[in-house]
């Protein structure tokens, strides 16, 4: 028997296997079920809740081989497109190309309207027209029609599509295997790599696995019990932190309001800091420094009382990097110094290279380029050491904001082209935004127009890619003085007066008043 056989049969056996304890596991609620199938007629409504697709198929799988069901024909119908708008025309187009078995009913099974459902936000498209042609389902389709939606999804079609929602004629909810949910807990949770370090497309698959992880640890009309507190917990806070790396706060901030008062509730410093610093990060997100440092202040206060070095750390980082934002430079450096003190005492050297990055960073703002250039080495230096190939790629990115500073455009450009070869050979798009904005400057400066242009326009395309709507501002500043210096006046005031929009809406004065600057002295 050759080895792709017998990988086959091992699959099949797993599969088996699982079916029969998913049957087991929900033994009543299917036989319900079935009676359900077995007594709808015509155009009849039955909802299936269950929470990850792996069990959806085993659902599908114990209905079809069940000998109940012999004179049934299901249709699964799978509509996984997040755009989709209009299900009652998709499920006519595909009814016209079943082929219908004589003698038997034909049952639809309807799976993926969770991805048009959504987790947030407030009456999807999809769901106001589910609502509003609720009446022609009767005529057009003539059958018994079954959704497989997780917890989440039924919630919000119930809420938003209330009319249709009314026709139900059942509420079958599943349990989870027990091996699925852990298998959503060591993509998520238990994850090696943070969410922010993902790609938009995986980090949305992280953020949906969670949502279904939530429901299994608080379904819907049931209360938290104590023992699943704290993963109950966790999960909003990974919601919260994933929502953040999505440039949403204000949604992070419903999951960490609530993964902050279990925090209290099961009396746990050290998650009660944690949480703290990262709705901290959510204020950061859009730009309210001084809220932000204020959560800080009160997860680095709880930190130092518990002697939770690392969550110490976190809040001093980033109550440097608020002040950094806020121009105020002698306090990012303090804060930075305290940070590099408590790597060094831990002998943590990548926090250690970070904060030598940071202080450098601070320097060069204060234009101490000869101060931003040591601490930028000693930062590359432990880097180096450490054979850390992907960090080093910011450092060289902020070498060559010094040599452009210094006007020495050759080697900006060389320290640019270094960081820029690192991010793409890790796959990071979202730094690759920056250097190729740099590189834009550099070739504008260089008087290389065309060269700039197109730097500019692949730095805008990838911060558009990831919602980064406030760093999109500096890009089309860029675009706008680039015209200006080409002297197509129009062009350069329209893309200056986005960046002026942009840094309005963020509330980023000094940032703005140099946009308008610019606009005014534009030529009519």
């Amino acid at each position: 028997m050759n080895s792709s056989k017998k990988h086959w049969q091992k699959l099949q056996h797993d599969f088996n296997a699982e079916l029969g304890q998913f049957i087991a596991l929900n033994e009543d609620i299917l036989a319900e079920l079935l009676t359900f199938i077995d007594f709808s007629e015509k155009f009849t409504l039955g909802f299936i809740e269950i929470n990850f697709p792996p069990n959806g198929e085993l659902l599908i799988e114990a209905l079809k081989t069940n000998s109940q069901c012999e004179e049934i024909q299901f249709v699964i119908l799978k509509f996984a497109d997040p755009n989709l708008r209009f299900l009652r025309d998709a499920v006519i187009q595909e009814l016209a190309k079943i082929q219908k078995e004589a003698n038997k009913k034909l049952v639809l099974i309807i799976q993926g309207l969770e991805k048009s459902i959504g987790v947030y936000g407030e009456y999807p498209p999809f769901l106001q027209d589910l609502n509003f042609v609720r009446d022609a389902y009767k005529k057009t389709v003539p059958y018994p029609i079954l959704f497989i939606l997780p917890d989440y999804a039924i919630n919000r079609l119930a809420k938003f599509a209330p009319d249709f929602w009314a026709w139900r004629s059942g509420v079958f909810r599943f349990k989870t295997l027990e091996k699925t949910r852990e298998n959503a807990i060591t993509q998520t949770l238990q994850s090696h790599i943070e969410i922010d370090r993902v790609e938009p497309q995986e980090k949305q698959e992280r953020i949906e696995i969670l949502q279904r992880l939530l429901m299994e640890y608080n379904p819907t009309c049931e209360q938290v019990n104590d023992g699943n507190l704290r993963r109950y917990g966790n999960i909003l806070f990974e919601l919260g932190k994933a929502y953040v790396s999505q440039h949403q706060p204000e949604t992070a901030r419903e999951y960490l309001a609530e993964a902050l008062q279990i925090a209290e509730k099961l009396a746990d410093g050290n998650s009660k800091s944690w949480v703290l610093n990262k709705i901290g990060d959510a204020y950061s997100k859009e730009r309210k420094f001084e809220t932000a440092i204020n959560y800080y202040q009160q997860g680095l206060d709880i930190a130092k009382e518990l002697k939770n070095r690392n969550a110490e750390d976190y809040a001093l980082f980033n109550l440097g990097s608020c002040y950094l934002n806020l121009r105020q430079f002698l306090k990012a450096r303090k804060f930075y110094q305290q940070c590099l003190e408590i790597a060094q005492e831990l002998d943590d050297h990548d926090h250690e290279a970070i904060n030598y990055h940071q202080l450098g960073y601070v320097a060069q703002e204060m234009r101490e380029y000869e101060q931003a250039w040591q601490f930028y080495q000693q930062a590359l230096t432990i880097k180096i050491e450490d054979g850390d190939i992907h960090s080093q790629a910011g450092t060289y990115h902020e070498l060559g904001r010094v040599a452009q500073q210094m006007r020495e455009y050759a080697q900006a450009r060389e320290f640019y082209q270094q960081a820029l070869d690192i991010f793409i050979e890790y796959g990071d798009r979202y730094f690759q935004a920056g250097t190729y904005h740099n590189l834009g400057i550099v070739a504008q400066n260089l008087r290389e127009y065309d060269q700039a242009r197109d730097f500019y326009q692949q730095a805008l395309a990838i911060k558009i890619e990831f919602g980064d709507r406030f760093s999109q501002a500096l890009t089309y500043y860029g675009l706008g003085t680039l015209a200006e210096a080409q002297e197509n006046y129009p062009e350069s005031r329209v893309n200056l007066q986005k960046a002026l929009e942009i840094y309005v809406e963020y509330k980023d004065e000094y940032s703005a008043n140099i946009a308008r600057e610019n606009l005014e002295r534009l030529p009519e």
